[in-house]
């Protein structure tokens, strides 16, 4: 007599199921409101495969290629390089830029310096240390020439790239590597 159908517990009951839909839609409320602000705490990818990365002012703007080559030839200009370190770039004769740059750090207690243009030589002010136009050492007490990075122009846009090959000045594997 018992012809009746068995009736079983379904595997989600009503309670369940409004519950997950609850913390569902909690959880991707959450995660829309979090994603801007952790992408704002991740610095934009500046580099590209080499270690290269864009040249700019000293506010972190981009520099123009075509602001730096107005100048007249031989002009020195001072950008933020490779991890905001000062660096030289030279306007060469031809108009293009030289493809070295000159990092503005004295080796001897890590000073900035100006380019002096009447004795063509970087002089370090605060212990007296002088560079060359290359920045081999020309008089002490600074110990190793001056550290050099790669300076190429694509699209309008200055890249500079660490240098890790021998040392074109010393004919060594660079001090900085």
């Amino acid at each position: 007599m018992d012809n009746s159908l068995p009736i079983d517990n379904p595997s989600m009951s009503r309670r369940q199921l409004l519950n997950f839909l609850t913390g569902s839609v909690i959880a991707s409320t959450a995660g829309a409101a979090l994603y801007p602000v952790a992408k704002y705490f991740i610095p934009p990818a500046e580099s590209n495969a080499g270690g290269a990365i864009i040249a700019k002012d000293k506010l972190g703007n981009p520099i123009p290629a075509s602001q730096i080559l107005a100048e007249p030839a031989g002009t020195r200009a001072l950008i933020a390089g490779l991890a905001g370190e000062p660096t030289y770039l030279t306007v060469k004769q031809d108009g293009t830029l030289e493809n070295v740059g000159i990092v503005d750090n004295c080796t001897h207690l890590g000073c900035t310096f100006p380019w002096n243009e009447i004795d063509q030589q970087f002089q370090c002010p605060c212990h007296g240390s002088r560079y060359s136009a290359d920045g081999s050492v020309l008089r002490g007490p600074a110990p190793l020439p001056l550290k050099i990075v790669h300076v190429a122009v694509k699209d309008n846009s200055i890249w500079i790239s660490p240098w890790t090959e021998i040392d074109p000045r010393t004919g060594e594997t660079p001090w900085w590597v």
